[in-house]
């Protein structure tokens, strides 16, 4: 059935969906606009919480002791009780380093579970 402007119900929908809407924000620098300038500012006028570079060297603490856990194990411990102390409420980027390196130590801690089992029943 076609409607007013002459288009069956499908192609109308068809147009609708394909509606695409693009919000830009221009860049004034001395009277030359620029689209591809980076965003600064947003509506707070500064740097978001989390636009900050994380700690050891911008991967964060977690994932710096999981790394560095495979030369000094202990750290994935030291990591483990960040993790169950919640140390990343302060700042959510750090949970996924965290709970790798707490995933790590459990399965240190079972290998050497086995390893010692082995041992003492020879």
């Amino acid at each position: 059935m076609l409607s007013a402007n002459g288009k069956s119900g499908d192609q109308q929908h068809n147009e609708e969906q394909e509606e695409v809407v693009v919000v830009a924000q221009l860049h004034d620098e001395g009277g030359a606009f620029s689209m591809l300038a980076p965003v600064t500012g947003g509506i707070s006028g500064g740097l978001g919480p989390y636009d900050k570079p994380l700690l050891c060297c911008g991967c964060g603490i977690g994932w710096f002791s999981f790394l560095m856990g495979f030369v000094f194990p202990p750290l994935w411990y030291f990591a483990t009780i960040l993790y169950i102390g919640n140390y990343y409420q302060k700042d959510p980027r750090e949970r996924p380093g965290l709970a790798a390196s707490a995933i790590a130590a459990l399965i240190c801690s079972v290998a050497a579970i086995i390893f010692l089992l082995i041992i003492s029943s020879t």
